[in-house]
């Protein structure tokens, strides 16, 4: 029986090459003539056992090579291509298993028929057969979908992602997003999905906050694409859109540029600062843990905490009334510096250069936090980052403000989310954290209370029910603790000298260098059930990515919480009181 007659899984592509060694866990096969095998393809084979059932092997290209048979000297290739000498052209392929089924670890025997695995083996041969639920996650090279197991993402076996790739080409947050709405839309957490939640922080732009507009430019093949996934086409149906105050406007008008509806401004009182111990989110630079004045912070803090006092908006301090946070600044300032309260603000051990380590840092933080920590606004009005209360997908615009004020504001933000979860001792429902620039918030060296709130998220957060997907340029620079956590592993186009580092060791040597030339949409996907990374494409965002792509948005969403409140409130207004005009 000649090789295009035979019958089996799928095509017969070739036979075990015998001039190489072939092992349980890697082989090579040669590539019958006619045929052709790529990167990533998928191939089953069959060993004969005496008294046994036979075992089938099923495994990944990870590599192919051609070359001239008969051929001695390296410019025998132009007598063999002028027809002079005679050679003949064989391709071969590496073949890394995936599944011995049943688990007898033998080779395969040379000679034995190689075929292209397609349809049940196929899913059997990337394990999506046992996956009980599973995610799509985009098309494998062969145009057939690639699913992720449910199981290693919402905290039942695992929890958490780690995306790495070159900003701008890597589409990192584009996959996040992607997968989000694979995993709302899909049907995979049943009626869990209704009340899942997911919290992005936008750190580039304005290109998050157009989520629940459709976009313009969705063709029907991508449509199409989406419907071979299990997915219909088309934006987040319900998301909400938090960005800071405009710097100098005392009526708190969300500072956002291209979204005019569905905006609501957040901030923090001074009264929530004090009285939530909030003061060390404003050193949250990865340095500042070891410093000395990081004891004078928390005595500070503790201080405001103990004697700060609700007052129209602001609060007082032993009888002074402060109604910014320039003003709380000063008068901390001032307290440090009078050697009869210093001591009651720093406690007696602390010498005065670590004071005035802290009071610079304090002061140079006005100009970053003046707009995010308010006494002028009205305590009544929505201004609150929950996403217990908000929409299905909340975003927080970060991108206008300073580095220090995001910082603060990714730091409060998780705290408080973390410590909601903790409160409610259950996972469900699910939250989400999308978090771009890893690197920044939670770096390999140094300590800070975001770093602490991030690595309490990845070695707790999946039992609680949050699942961080993280997102940064270079995973060697991530606090390892909190990339060894993430079960699933997912990179992009890399920068070649990121490439070599030994975080992406579970990548194969081929796929390595593919990552140096990765277009915008391709991903490398790790998880546990596969012992090889799946590379994959996932479509078009049926979603705006920016304004000029944006349609028609839900009705819903087009109303900010501020307005849906009191549907008479002049917006930026400060919180709708009886006195404002109502047009």
């Amino acid at each position: 029986m000649t090789d295009d007659q035979i019958d089996g899984p799928g095509e017969g592509v070739g036979r075990v090459l015998g001039t190489a060694d072939a092992t349980p866990l890697q082989f090579w096969t040669a590539v019958a003539p006619g045929s052709y095998l790529q990167l990533d393809d998928v191939v089953v084979t069959r060993r004969e056992l005496p008294d046994r059932e036979p075992v089938t092997i099923a495994g990944v290209v990870t590599q192919v090579r051609a070359r001239h048979e008969g051929a001695q000297f390296e410019s025998d290739v132009f007598a063999i291509a002028d027809g002079t000498l005679p050679a003949m052209v064989q391709e071969a392929a590496e073949i890394t298993t995936t599944r011995v089924d049943p688990e007898l670890y033998v080779p395969p025997q040379p000679g034995a028929v190689v075929f292209r695995a397609e349809g049940d083996a196929r899913a059997r041969a990337l394990h999506f057969d046992r996956m009980e639920r599973r995610i799509p996650m985009g098309m494998g090279r062969d145009g057939v979908p690639v699913y992720l197991n449910a199981d290693f993402l919402d905290g039942s076996r695992g929890a958490h992602v780690s995306i790495s790739g070159i900003s701008g080409v890597a589409t990192k947050t584009s996959f996040a997003t992607f997968l989000l709405y694979s995993v709302f839309r899909s049907g995979v957490l049943g009626g869990d999905a209704v009340n899942a939640k997911a919290l992005i922080f936008n750190v580039k732009g304005e290109d998050l906050l157009f989520l629940d507009h459709p976009n313009t430019r969705l063709d029907d093949a991508t449509r199409a694409g989406y419907a071979k996934l299990g997915l219909t086409a088309g934006a987040f149906p319900d998301v909400r859109v938090y960005a800071p105050p405009r710097v100098g406007d005392a009526s708190g008008t969300p500072d956002v540029s291209s979204r005019l509806t569905g905006v609501d401004s957040f901030y923090w009182t001074l009264s929530e600062f004090c009285a939530d111990r909030l003061l060390p989110y404003v050193f949250a630079d990865a340095d500042d843990e070891r410093q000395q004045y990081t004891m004078v912070v928390h005595s500070v803090a503790a201080h405001l905490a103990r004697y700060a006092q609700p007052a129209d908006g602001g609060v007082s301090i032993d009888g002074v009334r402060l109604g910014s946070y320039a003003d709380l600044v000063d008068h901390v300032v001032e307290q440090l510096n009078d050697d009869e309260t210093r001591g009651d603000w720093a406690g007696s051990a602390v010498g005065l250069g670590t004071v005035n380590a802290f009071a610079r840092r304090l002061i140079g933080s006005k100009k970053d936090l003046g707009r995010l920590i308010r006494g002028d606004l009205a305590t009544r009005r929505p201004h609150s980052i929950n996403t217990a209360e908000s929409a299905q997908v909340t975003v927080v615009d970060l991108h206008n403000l300073p580095d220090r004020a995001q910082r603060f504001v990714v730091g409060v933000t998780l705290k408080s989310e973390f410590e909601r979860k903790e409160k409610s001792g259950t996972a469900k429902p699910l939250l989400f954290v999308v978090l771009d620039e890893l690197n920044k918030y939670a770096p390999r060296e140094g300590s800070s209370p975001i770093k602490e709130v991030l690595l309490d998220i990845a070695e707790r957060g999946r039992s609680l029910g949050v699942i961080l997907v993280g997102a940064q340029q270079t995973a060697s620079e991530v606090e390892r603790r909190i990339v060894t956590n993430s079960a699933i592993r997912v990179v992009g186009r890399l920068d070649p000298a990121e490439a070599s580092r030994p975080e992406y060791g579970f990548l194969p040597p081929a796929q390595r260098q593919r990552a140096l030339l990765a277009k915008p949409g391709t991903m490398f996907v790790n998880q546990p059930d596969i012992p090889v990374p799946l590379c994959l494409e996932f479509p078009f965002p049926a979603w705006a990515t920016r304004v000029s792509e944006a349609g028609r948005a839900p009705s819903e969403t087009l109303r900010s919480i501020t307005g849906a409140a009191d549907p008479f409130v002049v917006v930026g207004s400060g919180g709708g009181s009886d006195d404002d005009i109502p047009f």
